[in-house]
């Protein structure tokens, strides 16, 4: 039986019953995929990741070490290597892409939905195949040359694909990298874009190298000589493994290998390897990007998306994790009721009846598909800028309106990806494997591998810290707090709008004194970071980054809050209507709704009263004094 315990029946829930997805599926630029044709792949894409090779090389990838050859290739485990041939095989490769790039154009809520069950079944095989969104991206961003010697065999060839940021002295500091662009020679009649020789070594590059892809392209930041420092002089190159002739013919290898690769804790099938570029005494030829030198800009295309894919893989796995847990709470029999607990003679019961386990499971499930909720939300705003979007040809047109949903959307990545990795981690360790006692550290159960393979998401693509200065400085002080607002007026119009009898007056009451409580740092917040620009003020900024990441988890929690509480009305709605169908469904989304507010949402009201009395006292304290 497969580890992976999927919950597409939530998935659609959120899609069809909440978010009203049927309601503009099939039409404009979704118009390939209508609502039925959107259920048919999701139920086919989740037979394939339970049932397939898919979750059965789950602890082959894991168990089986990788193998690194002197010239630089990669071999990865055997099982993993048909999983994902498997997974090409089956086309699931061109579902996110659009119809012009051969892709089936689906709604990016149909792409995270995927991304969902992918990562949840086999986490770390879903971080191999992502040559179809560096496709995506050199659609976006390249020159007619570009697509099409390297956009073009990324989708119809399977190439691989890597982001290649990192350096060994400089990790979230991007800024700070030193590898090298020296500039060879103009762009030819083959529209490839400038030439030039790198040098330099990157670190972390997930799943630079591997067997199952004839060749990949790497997208390398690097900075051309004489560029401006930090971020904005880096520029974004176009890196082949093996070179490609002019026919498209895989040739001889480029000046780039994989040098090392890392001992890591889990996700140990993901080859996160060290790139050496031009070290070995062959030049290592990248192409410029666009032919232009926006590098920073055009890598964030990459970035936003890893961040939207990290914080669904986080709580993807938080779901199987609870759904595992779950299943072990109905058939684990261990103490009598605690109602007998000094009876002596009293019968067993399945510990799903003590009521901390509940208290637990229900914590998992709350946050679960609380995350999921978000996740979803996300995506639906991601649907709406895209059907926002005018016409090409009408490049004229006001842009205003497409431009308010991508900061919508742009506000929410750091709280999916934040938040959702954050308690994703937590709550695996803490409740999940809880529930199966010492069982959980056993390799009897696949909890301890989820836990390992969940770490690396709080550090992928921005570290929390990292997202939560980003949502404060980039997405609310940029727009004056006009996309936050946004965001709160839908909060405050839901809040008024219980009818007469009301079954979740309480909370909605809660929810708005949640709603006000992570309002209220935010201005302290930014208090601090205004007085810190008085140059005799600069540690002032110190309150603001104490602080930042708790503002963070509040803002995450009254989101999730208000999208568990829109599904719990829709299903007492349902529930109203009656019948067997979903009769046990229905009352766990209310159920789960409660649990949330009344459990989690005052923690914001706390973090609220912490944040206000900060000090700054605990960076005075001596380094020597930890």
């Amino acid at each position: 039986m497969s580890h992976y315990k999927s919950n597409l029946r939530d998935i659609e829930f959120n899609l069809f019953e909440v978010l009203g997805a049927d309601s503009y599926f099939g039409t404009g630029p979704f118009e390939a995929v209508d609502g039925e044709q959107a259920r048919m792949l999701l139920s086919e894409l989740d037979r394939f990741t339970r049932e397939s090779i898919w979750a059965e090389s789950f602890v082959a990838a894991d168990r089986e070490p990788l193998e690194l050859s002197p010239e630089g290739d990669v071999r990865i485990p055997e099982e993993l290597d048909r999983a994902l041939h498997a997974f090409y095989d089956a086309g699931w490769h061109l579902m996110p892409l659009p119809t012009h790039l051969g892709g089936f154009g689906a709604p990016p809520t149909i792409r995270w939905s995927g991304t969902e069950l992918l990562a949840g079944g086999h986490a770390t095989a879903s971080l191999w195949p992502i040559g179809a969104l560096m496709a995506s991206i050199v659609d976006q961003i390249g020159t007619e040359g570009q697509k099409q010697a390297f956009g073009r065999p990324l989708v119809e060839d399977r190439w691989g694909g890597t982001m290649v940021l990192t350096e060994p002295d400089a990790g979230s500091d991007v800024g700070a990298g030193t590898t090298k662009a020296t500039f060879v020679e103009a762009a030819g009649d083959d529209d490839l874009g400038d030439v030039y020789h790198l040098e330099g070594i990157k670190r972390f590059i997930t799943s630079a190298d591997a067997q199952t892809h004839p060749n990949t392209l790497h997208l390398v930041l690097a900075r051309p000589e004489g560029a401006a420092p930090g971020t904005k002089g880096l520029s974004l190159f176009l890196v082949p493994k093996r070179h490609v002739d002019a026919d498209g013919t895989i040739g001889e290898r480029n000046g780039v290998r994989v040098s090392n690769l890392e001992k890591k804790m889990g996700i140990k099938g993901s080859a996160t390897c060290e790139l050496s570029l031009g070290q070995d005494g062959v030049p290592c030829v990248g192409y410029l990007a666009g032919n232009v030198h926006e590098g920073i800009k055009q890598m964030f295309l990459v970035i936003e998306y890893a961040r939207m894919m990290v914080g669904t893989k986080a709580m993807a796995t938080l779901s199987t994790g609870y759904l595992n847990a779950l299943d072990y709470a109905k058939i684990r029999v261990q103490g009598p009721d605690l109602t007998q607990m000094t009876d002596k003679t009293a019968s067993k019961v399945e510990i799903i009846n003590h009521p901390d386990v509940r208290r637990m499971l229900m914590e998992q499930k709350a946050h679960s598909e609380g995350m999921r909720a978000l996740v979803m939300y996300a995506g639906w705003v991601q649907d709406q800028a895209q059907l926002a979007a005018p016409p090409d040809t009408m490049g004229g047109e006001d842009h205003d309106e497409h431009d308010r949903w991508i900061a919508r959307e742009d506000l929410l990545l750091p709280l999916v990806k934040g938040y959702c990795s954050e308690k994703a981690y937590e709550l695996l360790g803490s409740m999940s494997l809880q529930t199966f006692g010492g069982s959980g550290v056993t390799q009897d159960y696949p909890i301890e591998q989820y836990i390992r393979d969940a770490k690396i998401d709080t550090l992928y693509e921005g570290t929390t810290a990292i997202q939560a200065l980003d949502l404060l400085f980039r997405k609310i002080v940029r727009d004056q707090g006009a996309t936050l607002t946004w965001f709160a007026d839908q909060i405050r119009t839901f809040l008024k709008a219980g009818p007469d009898g009301d079954p979740f007056a309480d909370e909605r009451e809660r929810l708005g004194a949640a709603l006000d409580a992570a309002q209220s740092p935010l201005g302290v917040l930014l208090q601090h970071a205004m007085a810190s620009m008085d140059e005799s003020k600069r540690t002032e900024l110190y309150k603001t980054g104490l602080q930042s990441t708790a503002f963070l988890a509040s803002l995450a929690e009254v989101m999730i809050g208000w999208l568990l509480l829109r599904q719990a009305e829709v299903a007492h709605d349902a529930m109203e209507v009656g019948g067997d169908k979903d009769r046990d469904f229905y009352p766990g989304k209310v159920a789960a709704a409660r649990y949330f507010t009344k459990a989690v949402l005052p923690k914001v009201g706390l973090r609220a009263q912490i944040a206000a009395e900060e000090d700054g006292a605990l960076m005075d304290v001596p380094a020597e004094a930890f």
